[in-house]
């Protein structure tokens, strides 16, 4: 048989599939009106559980995981069509609703924000970024910067999140699994390190290089070729490495931090763009204590607690590809405490206007056994 017949007989059987999946959905609409009349929820997992075995056993073996996956996904689409027939907004939709109409229209071009270091810190630049005139503060770690908000000494917190070279900022995604806080706002900085030291210091005087982790790790090839007699020492932030090699006695020290730093603390540069990729970005988020949705947000962050179970992941990502949602970022944390159970973290790009960012957020309650919501957001470029 030729590939043209072979294609003719395909169109046939998918116009026969496309009568059998309008029929299908037309039931489910039926089963929809009977759940929601004897108060039943969307999902009997005991019931797709079954089905699923059953039809895996009724195909034959090498065609059982594929089928698998194709009826996981049409269950997935009925669900989330019975979700649409009889829309019922879920406690986390109505604290999104109130938070837009309560929000101001503009994003506050002055507040008390809170970040970690001391002046010249990246997180003070990603700040002044995000506001017109922030006053800004500075706590010794980013733990103190949470309770700086919740305790009311400021309306809102810089942190680092991520970075292009050396990836997430764990400990941050840990504080914001364990505080009730939400992103407002965030923005990506273009990160470019310098070697500093105190004037009159040549680079093959350098003993010892002070810096943060995050910066140690995105500068490796260049303190590779320092040599192996150069001590790395991580500190608490750059721009504290920076004061640090300031206030120092000694002569053979030198800091890993931004450009600022210089004028801030009277050091020279030894060398210049010193990071590995010249495209070294970090993305810093705004926090607050309470949910803000400012005019614009078109990013929404959740993170979220899967059963350790093959299949559960991929349930929760069938949605969002059924609801059209463009997912950017996609992260696993193992959760402290809870041996052998992953949270996960998602951004998802979708405006907060829009249909399927609604159906989404009803429907987390019943794909997910445990989420945390942290805020729809735009990111400052």
């Amino acid at each position: 048989m030729s590939l043209e017949a072979l294609r003719k007989e395909i169109d046939a059987i998918d116009d026969k599939l496309l009568q059998a999946f309008q029929e299908r959905m037309a039931v489910v609409a039926q089963v929809s009106q009977a759940k929601r009349a004897g108060d039943l929820p969307v999902l009997d997992a005991a019931r797709e559980r079954s089905k699923l075995e059953d039809i895996a056993s009724k195909l034959p073996e090498e065609l059982q995981q594929y089928g698998y996956f194709l009826w996981s996904m049409l269950f997935e689409i009925s669900r989330s069509h019975q979700s649409a027939l009889d829309p019922q907004p879920s406690p986390l939709r109505r604290e999104i609703e109130a938070a837009m109409t309560q929000t101001p229209n503009l994003f506050p071009p002055r507040a008390t924000v809170a970040c970690q270091g001391v002046e010249g810190a990246y997180s003070q630049l990603a700040c002044e970024k995000l506001f017109k005139h922030p006053q800004v503060m500075f706590f010794g770690s980013f733990e103190s910067v949470f309770s700086a908000i919740e305790n009311g000494f400021c309306d809102y917190g810089v942190l680092p999140l991520e970075n292009s070279t050396a990836g997430s900022v764990k400990q941050v995604y840990d504080l914001m699994l364990s505080r009730n806080f939400k992103i407002v706002r965030s923005t990506r900085l273009k990160v470019d390190h310098n070697l500093l030291a105190k004037k009159g210091t040549k680079l093959e005087d350098v003993k010892e290089v002070f810096s943060h982790p995050q910066a140690i790790s995105q500068c490796s090839a260049f303190l590779e070729k320092m040599g192996k007699s150069v001590k790395i020492t991580p500190c608490e932030n750059t721009a504290a490495a920076a004061e640090a090699v300031a206030k120092s006695e000694r002569r053979d020290v030198a800091a890993i931090c931004s450009h600022s730093c210089i004028a801030l603390y009277a050091l020279d540069c030894l060398a210049a763009d010193v990071q590995d990729r010249g495209d070294n970005y970090t993305r810093f988020i705004c926090i607050s204590k309470q949910l803000q949705i400012f005019p614009g947000a078109d990013k929404t962050s959740l993170m979220v607690s899967l059963p350790h179970r093959p299949g559960s992941l991929y349930q929760i990502l069938a949605r969002f590809y059924t609801l059209g949602l463009n997912l950017i970022k996609l992260e696993s944390r193992p959760i402290p405490g809870r041996d052998f159970e992953f949270m996960f973290y998602f951004d998802l790009e979708t405006s907060v206007y829009s249909e399927e960012f609604i159906r989404m957020v009803d429907d987390l309650s019943t794909i997910c056994e445990e989420f945390q919501y942290l805020g729809s957001y735009s990111e400052v470029v």
